[in-house]
């Protein structure tokens, strides 16, 4: 029996009081979508089958290079993560897997870690490593790269502890490694490009090899940051180059806020699915640059863009199965109400593109009609499809409005008394 945070009886009386408005609202979309020979049932246990991993740091309020503030009833650790996670999971309904962070999340009993998450309902998506940071009791540094240094022995330390996060996440039932790196140069002439570029191939197709059968290898591209001048997997280009070279399950992972201004992002994610790279996503929203921003809250018809190739990609091969994942940070918001609302515009991007009149859109591609391929585009983003994403959670045993049920329930009021405020002052770093 799946242990819940949230009141059961809440959750019914909060769609009680809402059932009837979303039934009216059903209808008159259901035969809206009628006249397009669309049934909504059919679209409705679609936008059921979505899920988005949760990011086990996401549940934590964020911070800026400048400051961090912290949030009431922040989680202490793993299992207080687990706990947050567990909420919107029983509120939206789409985020049944976690995404762990190592060393930050590594537990000191992996099976009673995995048992404590199928009591909450969870398991584990990709996991995620770490040698952009030194760590405690670390002898040697990353400062100046870590699988792309110039000293091997470093590079050594970096494939050791991708390889430990490997058997840890096979104890913990996951399926796949997401590698993102630091390693750049911040100075002309500081780093040789080429040579950092093979140091970085070495290592990853050392980590490739210690991959389990049914794994895949995720590799993670940043313009910037830490390394200002250069980074060696500064792109989707260099990140298909060294998935190519490492291996056939060595894939490319796509985050939204890792591109520059104005970047044709849905393009990189033809192109990948296209010659067989395309691994998976990170979701969330940037104004500036890598802003980690709430998913939908800056561009929402970029995501739906994104979502339509994703769409008919999956037309095309049905194999096609990325791994999807939320990964932004909280700075002035509660952490688990921006993972909620994204989510849920996840879902609805989602559900907007498979709206989307692909024969007619195909059509007026052969008859280079620009107006009408546009238009048959925002005819199906200019679609509220809130109806729909409400039944399907309802359905699913969620909440009409997860947000409002949230708020009722005073979860985050309990976990101030549970879990004491850090009384130091607020300091930098992103967590």
């Amino acid at each position: 029996m799946t242990t819940t945070k949230i009141s059961t009886d809440l959750i019914q009386q909060e769609n009680h009081r809402r059932q009837d408005w979303l039934q009216q609202d059903y209808q008159a979309l259901a035969e809206k979508l009628q006249r397009q020979h669309i049934d909504i049932t059919t679209v409705t246990a679609q936008a059921q089958t979505l899920q988005v991993a949760l990011p086990s740091w996401g549940v934590g309020t964020g911070g800026t290079r400048f400051a961090r503030f912290p949030g009431i009833g922040e989680p202490r650790n793993i299992f207080e993560k687990l706990d947050d996670c567990s909420v919107i999971q029983q509120l939206g309904r789409m985020t049944p897997n976690i995404s762990l962070h190592i060393p930050w999340d590594k537990p000191d009993d992996p099976r009673e870690l995995k048992q404590y998450a199928e009591a909450l309902g969870l398991g584990f998506d990709a996991m995620n490593s770490n040698t952009f940071q030194d760590q405690a009791n670390q002898d040697l540094s990353y400062k100046y790269g870590s699988l792309t240094h110039t000293r091997a022995e470093v590079r050594q330390l970096a494939i050791a502890h991708n390889i430990e996060v490997i058997e840890l996440g096979q104890q913990l039932g996951s399926k796949a490694l997401t590698v993102w790196i630091g390693d750049g140069s911040n100075f002309p002439g500081q780093q040789h490009f080429s040579l950092a570029f093979g140091r970085y191939l070495e290592s990853a197709r050392q980590i490739y090899q210690a991959l389990p059968s049914d794994w895949n290898m995720l590799l993670e591209h940043k313009m910037f940051e830490p390394a200002f001048y250069s980074t060696v997997i500064q792109d989707w280009g260099s990140s298909y180059l060294a998935a190519k070279e490492t291996g056939e399950r060595c894939l490319c992972l796509v985050d939204l806020g890792h591109h520059a201004p104005n970047v044709n992002i849905e393009m990189i994610v033809s192109r990948l699915a296209q010659f067989g790279k395309l691994g998976g996503f990170h979701f969330n929203d940037s104004k500036y640059g890598d802003d980690d921003l709430d998913s939908g809250s800056i561009n929402p018809y970029q995501l739906f863009l994104v979502f339509n190739e994703l769409v008919d990609i999956q037309g095309n091969m049905p194999s096609f199965s990325p791994f999807y994942m939320l990964d932004q940070s909280h700075n002035v918001t509660d952490p688990i109400e921006s993972l909620i609302y994204s989510a849920a515009e996840v879902q609805r991007a989602y559900i907007k593109a498979l709206l989307v009149d692909r024969t007619a859109l195909s059509q007026h591609q052969d008859n280079n009609d620009p107006l009408m391929a546009q238009a048959t585009l925002k005819a199906a983003y200019n679609l509220d499809v809130e109806p729909i994403l409400q039944m399907a959670r309802m359905q699913s045993g969620g909440a009409i409005d997860p947000i409002a049920c949230y708020r009722a329930s005073a979860y985050r009021q309990q976990c101030a008394q549970q879990r004491p405020t850090d009384k130091q002052p607020s300091g930098s770093g992103i967590i």
